[in-house]
């Protein structure tokens, strides 16, 4: 199926535009499922490319037509919104944050029909169709029969696109870069924010709560993480903006359930306290309400 599957991909954001863009780029038969028609996709890739592709885009699941693969690449609250293209879908591959990608779409597939996947692609959408891939990306997913298939789909591009054979810890190590990033959204700062030392206290916070949440899910998370986690922010561009920070400064709704929200969940079967991620929670709730 190399290099001609049908792909279905849902929300070509950011992430999900720049995903397009390889799969095209690698042969594959692409449409993409979205709100706003556009006639273009452009993405600028790191080596200062701009990947230039007019894949079929379609505003209706009536016209979705058939495919191999469902890519669903969309905000996690718009799962519900997503699920209307999932009729019919065989193979389902998630390519959401968080930890929770297999219970959010449960409710719509079997289990055994969905596809984790870890992503970790630095991107930021100027205008729909249009999109910056400021760094290297990569995805993880499960081992087995359907994860390299879809590791196949990648063959032939930059993306570093692998099965990992403990997936759980994938998972929550992306969640520990992931809830650090509240403080930036909450602040309205870049990621160089991280160099403040107040500010860096308050990422070290989340992200080791996050660390102990993880390991009682059963991740191998190093008791370094917290100071790795800074370490990444200090070490990407200070002018750098997360998804989280960039959906404020842009009025939209942000995805703070799925990151801190998701520590704070979990955390409670646990009977752990989370209370740096459970006030993150209170306050990027208090802004979203403000923005609408």
């Amino acid at each position: 199926m190399n290099g001609n599957a049908r792909i279905l991909l849902i929300g070509p954001g950011a992430v999900g535009g720049s995903v397009a863009a390889w799969l095209v780029e690698a042969g594959h038969q692409v449409t993409l499922a979205v709100r706003t028609a556009f006639d273009e996709l452009r993405v600028t890739v790191p080596d200062k490319r701009t990947l230039v592709s007019r894949p079929r885009v379609v505003t209706d699941p009536a016209e979705a037509g058939d495919a191999d693969w469902v890519l669903v690449a969309t905000k996690t609250y718009d799962s519900a919104a997503a699920a209307e293209w999932l009729r019919g879908a065989n193979t389902v591959a998630v390519l959401q944050n968080g930890v929770e990608h297999v219970q959010r779409f449960s409710k719509w597939l079997p289990a055994d029909r969905i596809l984790p996947v870890m992503v970790d692609i630095p991107a930021e959408r100027d205008s729909p169709g249009t999109i910056r891939q400021r760094g290297s990306g990569m995805m993880r997913v499960p081992e087995g029969e359907t994860g390299r298939a879809f590791v196949e789909l990648f063959a032939g591009t930059p993306l570093d696109v692998a099965e990992a054979s403990d997936f759980t810890t994938v998972l929550w190590r992306k969640l520990c870069l992931n809830v650090a990033g509240a403080v930036s959204a909450i602040i309205g700062a870049p990621g160089g924010i991280a160099w403040s030392e107040p500010a860096a206290e308050v990422m070290r916070a989340l992200v080791s709560e996050c660390v102990a949440v993880g390991r009682a899910e059963g991740a191998k998370l190093d008791d370094s993480e917290a100071e790795t986690v800074i370490a990444h922010y200090r070490k990407a561009p200070r002018d750098s903006i997360n998804s989280l920070h960039a959906d404020r400064i842009a009025g939209r709704r942000m995805e703070w359930d799925a990151r801190n929200g998701a520590v704070s969940r979990t955390a409670r079967k646990h009977g752990i306290a989370t209370p740096a991620n459970d006030m993150a929670c209170g306050l990027l709730a208090a802004i979203d309400e403000r923005s609408r």
